[in-house]
């Protein structure tokens, strides 16, 4: 039995691993970095795994902060935005509220399909001279204590084994979660949903499902199909995502208790529960079905967990880590966020500097963005079919997410302490605000009459929120980025007061009474001047966006 000494030894070579190598390489170009993937290469494309669309924060760590734009562009589908048919028990998509941008946002987010996309880091892996290994097995690990190092036990297919003895231990094991199952960090994170998934070798070209003039009219280009679509109802979503190499992949997202496991986890009961909720979906799906490629399902897919980053030079990425939720797509976003901290934490250590009080603020951080996003999805399942209320939610859920957490991301201000310290009353009030306005959501859903009118509801047409993704790239110094975050934070509580406001006239002052307190604490509760006016607060100087957009 062999033994060597390494740097780091990352544990999976997948998304999160790769990419976490990618980003070590770049910052130490003279690191001994291994890599150990269990799955030899190349892998299949297509029929690999789930998580094949980005958003913001993860196409712009992709593209930029690991430099694979070119990659991205050339051999992946560029988004047209999210999409939602609010269609449950309907084949007329024509005829209900459809959600979603006429025009493609200027800040671009992709579809990927996950093997063609591991194929490539790891072969740009070995271009840049990382050590990856696939094939090979992790057998056993033993975690060093108090500055020891970590020793991981590996066996390859031709039955040899060695040990590698590492500074660093980095698990990006996935759903295995090597490092949080030896020590037990799972945490039940109170939100509790399965899925179902299946990849057909052909592409929904979900345009061409009706031959409504006016329908087929309201895009531009009409390719709605590069869209993350979403069929939505009571307690449940679907999703339609293109792939490159001509395959799509659908999947059904439900509430636990609404929508049980049960019935939907072969291909024949999810073809069987999508004929009553999605017909349209089910019957393209029928004219498929001899192109399946794979089929498999996750229960009780999210949980959180008690530790990402230690002292004894140990930490988690992906999903060995904790997971969320898989609408709006946060899986590689918070993959980008986990690796900056690591890669600072290492960076920390290779500088002689203790490694314990940074690795509590990343704790900490991570913890703050977690449950501020798990706060999008707990409890807020039943709302799903709703086109009255989950629309503007949509909107919401958008604005804090490019308002906050983008900024932190694209101005590289996620280890920035003196910022946190700053703005720590700022960035405090938006968390609670948002908790409490999820919460609205959930007792306006109760309230409303859930109207779904034949419309299409563009998102792209509300200047202010236009604005917001097109300057997520803006170059900003310290004072821009506090004033940005600033005038965020203020949109944010114009927008509440008038979201409140909005959903009083729907369901009465029931609805509004709850929220008075909090919104009369940003003096903001007399914004809404008119039925279809969204009105936020100016800031000063150049920065200035627009003031006031037509609601949805």
């Amino acid at each position: 039995m062999g033994e060597t000494t390494h740097d780091a030894v990352i544990l999976g070579g997948g998304l999160a691993g790769l990419c976490l190598a990618l980003q070590l390489r770049d910052a130490f170009p003279e690191l001994d970095i291994v890599v150990l993937e269990r799955r030899a290469h190349p892998l299949p494309e297509a029929a690999h795994k789930v998580g094949e669309s980005t958003v913001e924060i993860g196409a712009h760590y992709l593209a930029h902060t690991l430099g694979l734009r070119e990659h991205l562009e050339s051999a992946h589908i560029r988004k047209f935005g999210f999409r939602f048919f609010f269609s449950d028990g309907r084949s007329d998509l024509e005829d209900v509220t459809e959600l979603g941008v006429r025009k493609v946002l200027p800040t671009p987010s992709y579809q990927i399909d996950r093997g063609i996309f591991e194929n490539f880091l790891g072969d740009e892996a070995r271009r840049r001279g990382i050590d990856f290994r696939d094939g090979v097995r992790v057998t056993g690990f033993t975690l060093g204590k108090q500055g020891d190092a970590h020793q991981v036990r590996v066996a390859d297919d031709g039955g040899g084994e060695r040990t590698l003895t590492a500074r660093w231990l980095l698990d990006a094991s996935g759903r295995a979660g090597m490092i949080r199952r030896k020590l037990d960090l799972t945490r039940n994170n109170g939100h509790h949903a399965n899925a179902v998934w299946f990849r057909l070798d052909d592409r929904l070209a979900i345009d061409g499902w009706c031959d409504d003039a006016e329908w087929q009219g309201r895009c531009t280009p009409p390719e709605r199909w590069r869209s993350t679509n979403h069929l939505c109802g009571p307690g449940y979503w679907t999703w339609l995502i293109p792939l490159a190499s001509g395959a799509h992949s659908v999947g059904i997202v439900a509430d636990a208790a609404m929508h049980p496991i049960e019935s939907m986890n072969t291909f024949e009961r999810a073809q069987a529960w999508l004929a009553t909720h999605q017909p349209a979906l089910a019957r393209e799906v029928a004219q498929r079905q001899d192109k399946l490629l794979d089929f498999a399902f996750f229960r009780d897919y999210s949980y959180g967990c008690a530790r990402m980053f230690s002292a004894d030079r140990w930490s988690l990425t992906g999903e060995a880590g904790a997971f969320l939720d898989p609408f709006y797509s946060p899986g590689t976003d918070f993959i980008a966020i986990t690796n900056t901290y690591i890669t600072e934490l290492i960076r920390h250590d290779r500088a002689g500097e203790p490694v314990a009080p940074y690795a509590r603020l990343y704790e900490r951080l991570f913890g703050s963005f977690y449950e501020s996003t798990l706060a999008l999805y707990r409890h807020q399942y039943p709302l799903l079919g709703n086109a009255e209320v989950m629309p503007i939610k949509v909107i919401w859920d958008y604005a804090y997410y490019w308002g906050v957490l983008c900024q932190l991301v694209f101005q590289q201000r996620l280890t920035d302490a003196a910022l946190f310290a700053e703005l720590a009353d700022e960035l405090d009030a938006a968390r609670a605000l948002n908790e409490r306005m999820q919460a609205f959501f959930g007792h306006w859903h109760a309230q409303s009459q859930a109207r779904n009118p034949r419309a299409m509801l563009d998102q792209g047409e509300l200047a202010w929120f236009a604005a917001m993704n097109a300057t997520l790239h803006d170059a900003l110094d310290d004072a821009g980025v506090r004033q940005r975050l600033r005038e965020n934070v203020a949109l944010l509580q114009s927008l509440a007061a008038t979201i409140v406001e909005r959903g009083a006239m729907d369901g009465g002052s029931a609805l509004s009474d709850p929220m008075i307190d909090v919104l009369a604490a940003t003096g903001r509760t007399t914004l809404f001047a008119e039925a279809a006016g969204v009105t936020r607060t100016s800031g000063h100087g150049d920065s200035a966006r627009v003031t006031r957009a037509r609601a949805i």
